[in-house]
């Protein structure tokens, strides 16, 4: 690894940075409210476009250095995959709505009086609704802020794409009936359009972008011209981007993070609480159990950890309304989840002497995660020590 003194100081304090934006988001929408609401009514299908932008250049430097060929080859040993689906879909949604009755309709109950109107003009408690969000979330995996968390934990990138691809494709058949009958078996109105357009947006995009570009220079210029020039000016893109987007959207919903602190923090205890649950479970139990080399883990028990807040969000605010209390436990999502994940990947990096090489695990028919096609001066993932 390289030494942490090679680090530039913006690598270095990366999390200093994010909570920065945060604050500087929230801010704005304070100071400038006009500027976030003319932003963020610029959508479609609740997609936010500015927001889109920045996830285009946060996630294009990562998939234009993915060796498309490698991809193929992980698809002949499933095993992470497969893993990565009964993580999301067979215990992650059931532990959430377990956690969220628990503490919310129990243990944070007497703190969350009141009731209020949906735009159905139903009364309902405010903690069910509260549960209802955070249970949307546990519904919805993430497909694109995932390969940003494996980015910086330098594990397989390769093996984090095909995880996403597989699990959107899930996501479309199996979010509309799991959250139907996990919110009580009401009609779900979906909205699929979101799910479709985001994973359009958030990962297709950027994917075909990134093969095409990846395919043509190296053609044209040669692989040694791709990593010495072109992977060096692309490094910093994608935190820069990644900055950029927590600056935006939380100049868009800072407003409704000030003015609900409390709550802010009993919803988000039960999402701190399931993100260690399945992190453990994944990364720590299954990961080691079924011993997947390190490049392989980290991507196991961050996929699981991560949550796709923008279908969550829309379709808490077009099952509720957009001032519901499960459309705030959406927003909670990602004020909780981005501090978070940085401190998991610190905590992968930290613990990769607990899994085996890769190649040990080679001779048993697991793919290993393919090396970098880029020199460790010229493309060292930022965070790397």
């Amino acid at each position: 690894m390289a030494d942490e003194k090679a680090l530039s100081f913006f690598e270095r304090y990366l999390t200093v940075w994010v909570f920065l934006c945060i604050g500087l988001g929230i801010l704005l929408g304070r100071l400038a409210p006009q500027v976030a609401v003319t932003l963020d009514s610029i959508s479609v299908f609740q997609v936010s476009i500015p927001i889109a932008i920045c996830m285009f250049f946060m996630l294009y430097p990562i998939m234009v250095k993915i060796d498309f060929t490698n991809v193929v080859e992980i698809t002949k040993s499933p095993k992470p995959v497969v893993l990565s689906l009964v993580i999301n879909w067979l215990i992650k949604p059931f532990t959430k709505y377990g956690l969220a009755m628990l503490l919310l309709g129990i243990v944070f109950r007497p703190l969350l009086p009141g009731t209020e109107v949906l735009s159905s003009g139903q009364e309902v408690e405010l903690w069910r609704s509260y549960a209802s969000g955070a249970i949307l979330l546990g519904i919805a995996p993430c497909t694109a802020m995932v390969l940003m968390w494996s980015y910086l934990s330098k594990a397989n990138n390769e093996l984090t794409l095909v995880m996403s691809a597989v699990n959107s494709l899930v996501m479309l058949f199996l979010f509309a009936p799991m959250a139907s009958w996990m919110l009580g078996g009401a009609g779900m109105i979906v909205p699929w359009g979101t799910i479709l357009f985001s994973v359009l947006i958030y990962v297709a995009l950027p994917l075909v972008a990134g093969y095409f570009t990846r395919r043509w220079i190296l053609k044209k210029k040669g692989l040694a011209w791709f990593n010495t020039r072109f992977v060096q000016w692309l490094t910093p893109i994608s935190t820069t981007a990644l900055l950029a987007t927590l600056t935006l959207l939380f100049s868009f919903k800072g407003d409704v993070i000030l003015d609900n602190p409390l709550t802010i923090l009993w919803i988000g205890l039960v999402l701190i609480i399931q993100i260690v649950i399945i992190f453990a479970l994944s990364y720590f139990g299954f990961a080691r159990w079924f011993k997947l080399p390190y490049e392989d883990a980290a991507p196991l028990g961050l996929i699981g950890t991560s949550n796709h807040f923008e279908v969550a969000f829309a379709t808490a605010a077009t099952l509720f309304g957009l001032g519901s209390g499960a459309a705030l436990a959406a927003v909670v999502g990602v004020l909780i989840e981005v501090p978070v994940m940085l401190g998991l990947v610190e905590l992968c990096k930290r613990t990769q002497h607990l899994f085996p090489k890769k190649a040990e695990v080679a001779g048993e028919g697991m793919v290993p995660a393919p090396a970098l096609t880029t020199s460790v001066a010229s493309a060292r993932p930022l965070g790397d020590d």
